[in-house]
């Protein structure tokens, strides 16, 4: 017994590492469970088509149109990988985002421990995790398990942050730190709300501390230089994307940045506290009743836990602080200050705006509030009572039944009436196009003023071009009238027209419909 007690003890280190890979397995297979319960969509679809474009050959995307969000450097890295071993499927989008998911939870957890150890460390990362463990069904596994929103764009911003607590002030440092920005920053611009404000500013308050204290400027050296990688890192980001496009690459459609009308933001102000309610898994609109509100209720204990840490990072706000803290508190408040002031996130689905304020409000909770509950035994119950109530949640969410991909009974038809090329709205043409394995392929329109045209959006150019493809069918939602009407006007009385379940309206015609839409 001695001998097995003395190597456990001389072994501690690679069993904690060994444990901790199996939870993290475990972890990506509730997830990928967990995300199955939501249907894949067009968005999810767009960056499978994209990612395999680039795994054959295409590493530049040459001829697509992207939103205004790349992930380029983030999600379709992965997304190949996924592709390359999975084969193309909707169900890419799910082992993706279970991947995502899990690696965030990691880096979290990492986080969130620092540099301590024993009983402290360990209530530091179940408070991390514990607070991340279980997204909530429905709209919340669709927000943080679904197609990328922003999610995996906290990934490079964690790192940032792991650097910087975890390494020793060398030369290397402001350089990795400003190449994980940069990498970010490419993928998402988001990131400079997330990540390189909150080190610009942070940095740049403990620096005016010490030039205060007329300290002199190769003590702060280490900020000075972060401030710089910070600032470096936007146009370094700027200059790869234009550099993508002037060898033909990808073009973003970026969406205008500013200060919203006063009306945008009380609404904004009213969406806050739900979409934060939904990060945090305690969203009573989507459980009215029963074990549900259980479930809910009981995930306001995480979000308690963050804003009680929130609240006491901002009062003890002073340079002297430690500097991974003062970065957490700096990028929740400034990407909220941001959801209210510059984006529009009154509709559904918003908190994909500062999904960020999860994971970086679980880790500020961990090591604000990790040491006093750790100093408790009563307090180390309680947190191993909350963190069984959020596994017991996260069980029950994976009782929920798998669902195919979004608009599979419109596939299934197109396929068996030979209908293998057409025209639909946005949210019905990439998820066909993938779900058929590009047997049938659907391009999206664009309404504008009336008006059908390509659609400058998630879509290759290649796809609309009338003499390589021949598009003789388009795809109307039954519920929007409209859409017939806009489709006839655009190109004539259609030859045949069929009703499809009861959603969808499919209308064949003898021509191709390509070269009756309008330039984008």
């Amino acid at each position: 017994m001695r001998t097995i007690t003395r190597w456990l003890a001389g072994h501690a280190r690679l069993l904690a590492w060994l444990g901790g890979l199996a939870a993290a397995a475990v972890l990506f297979l509730c997830y990928l469970r967990l995300s199955r319960t939501q249907p894949a969509n067009s968005d999810g679809a767009a960056n499978i088509l994209q990612a395999w474009d680039m795994l054959h050959g295409n590493l530049l995307l040459h001829g697509w149109w992207l939103s205004d969000v790349s992930f380029y450097t983030t999600e379709l890295p992965e997304y190949m990988l996924v592709d390359w071993a999975r084969g193309l499927s909707p169900d890419v989008v799910h082992v993706a985002a279970a991947l995502t998911y899990t690696i965030l939870i990691v880096l979290a957890a990492l986080l969130a421990k620092g540099r301590a150890s024993g009983r402290a460390a360990v209530v530091r990362i179940l408070i991390a995790a514990g607070i991340m463990l279980a997204p909530q069904p429905g709209a919340g596994v669709t927000l943080l398990l679904l197609a990328p929103d922003h999610v995996g764009s906290v990934v490079p911003v964690l790192l940032v942050f792991l650097l910087l607590d975890r390494a020793r002030p060398r030369w290397y440092v402001p350089v990795l730190a400003g190449a994980l920005l940069t990498w970010g920053l490419v993928a998402d611009q988001l990131i400079l709300v997330t990540g390189a404000v909150p080190v610009v500013a942070v940095c740049g308050l403990r620096a005016c501390d010490g030039i205060l204290r007329r300290q002199p400027l190769r003590s702060r050296w280490l900020d000075l230089a972060l401030i710089a990688a910070a600032v470096i890192a936007v146009p370094a980001a700027d200059a790869v994307l234009a550099g993508i496009r002037a060898l033909g690459g990808f073009t973003l459609n970026p969406i205008p940045v500013g200060l919203q009308a006063l009306v945008v933001l009380r609404h904004n102000l009213a969406a806050l506290p739900r979409g934060i309610s939904l990060l945090y898994g305690a969203g009573f609109a989507a459980h009215p009743r029963g074990f549900a509100v259980a479930v809910v209720a009981w995930h306001l204990a995480g979000l308690a836990l963050a804003a009680w840490a929130l609240v006491t990072a901002v009062r003890w706000f002073r340079p002297g602080a430690d500097l991974v803290d003062l970065l957490l508190a700096t990028a929740v408040v400034a990407n909220l200050a941001a959801a209210v002031l510059v984006f529009n996130v009154q509709g559904p689905g918003t908190p994909r705006e500062y999904v960020a304020v999860l994971p970086f409000g679980a880790v500020l909770a961990a090591r604000i509030l990790g040491p006093r509950i750790a100093a408790s035994t009563r307090l180390v119950s309680v947190l191993g009572a909350v963190g069984a109530g959020y596994a017991l949640c996260l069980a029950a969410a994976l009782t929920g039944p798998a669902v195919p991909a979004a608009d599979s009974e419109l596939t299934a038809w197109l396929t068996a009436h030979h209908l293998d090329y057409g025209v639909a709205a946005y949210w019905q043409a990439n998820i066909v196009t993938l779900a058929s394995g590009q047997r049938i392929h659907v391009v999206s329109w664009k309404n504008r003023h009336g008006v059908l045209r390509v659609h400058h959006w998630e879509a290759e150019r290649s796809w609309y071009d009338p003499s390589r493809h021949d598009a003789n069918f388009a795809v109307v939602l039954r519920r929007l009238p409209v859409q017939s009407h806009l489709v006839t006007a655009a190109f004539g009385p259609p030859a045949r027209s069929y009703r499809v379940g009861d959603q969808f309206i499919v209308l064949v015609w003898h021509r191709n419909l390509l070269a009756g839409l309008r330039p984008g």
